[in-house]
């Protein structure tokens, strides 16, 4: 069980790399985008700051999903994007739902396996 775990942990930090690797190397040309996605990310562009800093945040939650370093922090700091990934999948380009899906529930099982640590996050 433990080396399918750090299998799907590498998985996970190794598609969140390439994705803020891609972004930031211009490695595969951007989708022609219709409709109410393009609006969307035509916002996020207009803001300047937003993209860079999610893709810098994947980079580095990446890097620790690979590396099994940090990764009580880096699943928080995952959290609020993947959830964002996924409602933006949803509603707006449901093609892309399945791999939104499997990096949700792949933060949500990686803080479920350590929740010990998280609990006091949620106490007063």
């Amino acid at each position: 069980m433990k080396i399918i775990l750090i299998v799907f942990r590498v998985l996970l930090g190794l598609l969140l790399l390439f994705a803020s690797m891609s972004y930031f190397f211009n490695l595969i040309p951007e989708p022609i985008q219709t409709g109410n996605i393009k609006v969307f990310d035509d916002g996020l562009k207009a803001s300047v700051y937003m993209m860079p800093l999610v893709k810098s945040i994947e980079l580095i939650v990446g890097l620790a999903y690979v590396s099994g370093k940090l990764m009580k922090i880096a699943n928080l700091l995952l959290l609020p994007i993947s959830i964002n990934i996924l409602m933006v999948n949803i509603f707006m380009m449901p093609e892309g739902i399945p791999i939104a899906l499997l990096l949700f529930l792949g933060n949500i099982f990686f803080i479920y396996k350590d929740w010990n640590s998280y609990k006091g996050i949620f106490t007063a």
